[in-house]
């Protein structure tokens, strides 16, 4: 775990709630310098510990090594080759839920992939194939649209998602975009002022899906209605495929809003370091 004894451990902890404002400096760099191997020993000291000062001196502490944790692994994610959708809305999850691991969500995952595929036809068209992945999610697995907490922080939190079957535009979008890609379907997300939607996007046919609305398919003329409905001019990100940089991106843009919502802006702040890490 580190090159402390755990009788150093102790004692290290022990003076985190010393009077002395330059010994708790000193304590809480050493503990971070330790990196997030130290958690779980710092966890059960906050379990066996009667002094609140000392319990929420290691709260701050588990959080700002899960916090440098979370970026580490962004910092990773941004310079991969792939950009792994799933491993980025993993990372974005644990943020709330730190102990969450990978192979959890990629498993729940593969389950709702497992129900597609068993009713799924490779030899129907297009359309056919579509309303079959909407008649699995929307009907037989029941997932919805999140209209009565929209901006709540668990729309971006695809654990959450998985488990009330509820979402925003761009979680469901993802799930149903990770399931139709593992289908072998030419789907993919676009990005709309105010809304996230899918196309199938392939050399024969391109048309249009509202996750958010059960999978309802339109066309491009029916983006350019509701980009006139909004005022907003027409531009050419509005009708093609994005990655999954950009997917990421607005996840945390909706997950930072939904914190501005809830007056949590010590959040805010957090996620706003997590764009940049994205931005930079």
């Amino acid at each position: 775990m580190s090159e402390l004894s755990p009788s150093e451990l102790n004692a290290l902890v022990t003076l985190l709630d010393d009077s002395d404002q330059e010994v708790k400096t000193h304590v809480h760099d050493r503990i971070i310098s330790l990196g997030a191997e130290i958690i779980p020993f710092l966890e059960k000291k906050w379990e066996n510990s009667f002094d609140p000062g000392i319990q929420r001196e290691i709260e701050f502490l588990v959080h700002e090594l899960q916090f440098l944790q979370l970026k580490e692994r962004l910092e990773e994610w941004k310079k991969s080759e792939d950009k792994d959708l799933l491993t980025g809305l993993w990372i974005i999850n644990t943020y709330q839920y730190p102990d969450l691991e990978f192979e959890k969500l990629n498993a729940d995952m593969h389950q709702i992939y497992f129900e597609v595929w068993t009713a799924f036809k490779s030899d129907l068209g297009p359309y056919d194939q579509i309303r079959i992945i909407n008649n699995v999610l929307f009907n037989s697995l029941r997932f919805s649209a999140n209209t009565k907490n929209f901006h709540s922080p668990a729309n971006s939190m695809l654990s959450s998602v998985l488990d009330t079957k509820k979402g925003n535009p761009i979680s469901l979008c993802a799930i149903y975009m990770l399931v139709a890609q593992k289908l072998g379907l030419p789907v993919y997300g676009v990005n709309l002022p105010n809304l996230f939607v899918l196309t199938y996007n392939s050399a024969d046919i391109t048309f249009y899906i509202n996750a958010f609305n059960k999978g309802l398919i339109f066309r491009r003329q029916d983006i350019y209605n509701y980009l006139e409905h909004l005022k907003i001019a027409p531009k050419e990100e509005f009708f093609e495929p994005t990655d999954s940089h950009q997917i990421v991106m607005r996840s945390l843009r909706n997950l930072a809003f939904a914190f501005e919502k809830l007056g949590e802006a010590e959040k805010v702040l957090e996620i706003q370091e997590l764009l940049q890490i994205l931005e930079s």
